[in-house]
């Protein structure tokens, strides 16, 4: 017995035959039903898995920026500052085509397949449990002239999968891009967190006190640097500490 193809495998099988499909790592033609990535580089995508640890690699790493942060005496406080969660769904590696599920959203406007990591990585926030107090998720803002040039802003697509996934509202109203800063990726440690300080703020008339736990998204996790001068603009703005945590497509390292 013949299995009948539906209308849309159908009409994907067509399209497959003018402009062929292919694994967005690999580069290899992709079969009927693969989405975006091959079964083979599906299978061996670097998972951190990062959302069923509470302490990890990236969270230390964060967290190690807001202690300094709390340490320093402008900083200091008495209140006890709610340890931030991190997680993050696979290792980016620059030597690996994995790299390319990042740059192609952020810089070749491969939406569908932001959206398609983005939904792998709430599948494994929503089946860890310790995700199930955010109330919001915030993406990093753009700079309005980099958004205009670009035409969307890379953490908001992925932040808007995460919010819908954990039924909690997408706030884009929040936080504002102060200054355009520079492009991060040739920048030392050091430099990297000068170039971010004081990059971003809180929008007038924004509301954040009814909030509890805030979860901050971007696309790839480096140094924390500009996940932590977000975290930063939030905690100026609040008058007791709010848990601030943050989850990317990617993180560099391991």
């Amino acid at each position: 017995m013949i299995n009948r193809l539906s209308f849309q495998d159908g009409l994907t099988a067509f399209l497959d035959v003018l402009l062929p499909r292919k694994c967005i790592v690999c580069g290899e033609v992709l079969s009927l039903h693969e989405k975006h990535v091959c079964l083979k580089c599906l299978g061996d995508l670097p998972r951190t898995f990062y959302s069923f640890m509470p302490r990890n690699r990236m969270s230390e790493r964060f967290n190690d920026l807001v202690q300094r942060d709390l340490d320093s005496s402008m900083s200091r406080t008495d209140v006890p500052v709610p340890y931030s969660l991190a997680t993050a769904l696979f290792y980016y590696r620059a030597s690996t085509g994995y790299r390319n599920i990042t740059k192609s959203l952020k810089y070749h406007g491969n939406i569908a397949a932001g959206r398609y990591f983005a939904g792998m990585l709430a599948d494994e926030m929503i089946a860890s449990g310790f995700y199930s107090d955010i109330d919001a998720v915030v993406p990093v803002p753009l700079h309005w002239t980099r958004r205009w040039s670009r035409g969307y802003n890379q953490a908001e697509v992925i932040g808007k999968v995460i919010a819908s996934a954990l039924g909690v509202p997408l706030r884009t109203d929040i936080l504002k891009r102060r200054r355009r800063t520079r492009t991060q990726t040739k920048l030392s440690i050091e430099g990297k967190t000068a170039n971010v300080r004081g990059a971003f703020g809180v929008r007038k008339g924004s509301d954040i006190n009814g909030l509890s736990h805030i979860l901050l998204v971007d696309d790839v996790f480096t140094t924390g640097a500009t996940l932590h001068s977000c975290l930063l603009a939030l905690r100026e703005e609040k008058s007791f500490p709010i848990k601030i945590s943050v989850a990317t497509l990617a993180c560099v390292g391991d």
